[in-house]
């Protein structure tokens, strides 16, 4: 007789809980977790030399902002090794302080953000309209986050909106790196949204395809992965709308006044 584990529902059908063995998503996780590593390392493990070359030198506050976020990616994959261990236990203990980490990082990217763009005021950098793109990234990060930590009564559909959330910030270390294959200006908003978004759109991809092959599609991931890929349009658009510039330029000079 076949058990839970292994019996598939059509795939058509979207899950509201899992009705599978957790062991099952196990693997899964820690697959989309390596492709979000690679991305991040490859991205910066480029990027940083260049950084290290600017002159003047960025603001400080950006190696702090990347310890922060950096910590995150080791402590949400100490979250995937305790469970993979079956130590489901020490997952949930530890799950508060990780949500603590990501309260702090919601401080820092906005104010690392804003450093950024005061620095690079008046020079050939500035590109205040890149705002738009740390806000959907950490708008996307924190409302799917809370949605997972909503979840967590709910397996399954909690360990999906938790990789989720950070396939949210997947697209620093995936632009990155194709920047430094092929650098270019994309010239309209539909190719800015590939270039930019492609990491975090073939991550949903794969996750949403493995899911649906497996007849486990639920039904929270289905709505957040859209809401994200939607926010990702929408940046898109706002980067290369003129009132979104004015206001950016308008808003940077205001924080430049006010900081110096």
């Amino acid at each position: 007789m076949a058990t839970a584990s292994t019996v598939q529902a059509p795939r058509g059908v979207l899950h509201t809980r899992g009705n599978w063995s957790a062991r099952d998503d196990r693997v899964p996780s820690a697959v989309w977790l390596a492709i979000l590593w690679f991305g991040m390392i490859a991205g910066f493990g480029t990027d940083i030399p260049q950084v290290l070359k600017f002159v003047p030198p960025p603001p400080r506050i950006i190696w702090v902002h990347g310890a922060v976020f950096t910590m995150w990616m080791v402590l949400l994959t100490v979250q995937v090794l305790f469970v993979l261990r079956d130590r489901v236990a020490w997952h949930r203990a530890f799950g508060w302080f990780v949500a603590g980490w990501a309260a702090l990082m919601a401080v820092m990217g906005p104010w690392v953000a804003v450093a950024v763009q005061v620095a690079t005021l008046n020079t050939k950098f500035e590109d205040t309209s890149f705002l738009a793109l740390n806000l959907a990234d950490l708008v996307g990060f924190l409302a799917l986050l809370a949605w997972g930590i909503a979840l967590r009564w709910n397996p399954a559909a909690h360990r999906r909106m938790i990789i989720l959330s950070t396939v949210a910030l997947a697209d620093p270390g995936f632009a990155r790196f194709i920047a430094w294959l092929w650098p270019i200006n994309p010239p309209s908003p539909f190719l800015w949204f590939l270039y930019t978004f492609y990491g975090n759109i073939l991550l949903i991809i794969l996750m949403a395809a493995w899911d649906w092959w497996r007849g486990r599609l639920l039904r929270s991931f289905a709505i957040g992965a859209a809401a994200l890929v939607a926010s990702e349009v929408l940046c898109a658009f706002l980067y290369y709308w003129p009132p979104w510039k004015t206001a950016t330029v308008e808003f940077v000079r205001f924080c430049a006044k006010h900081s110096a």
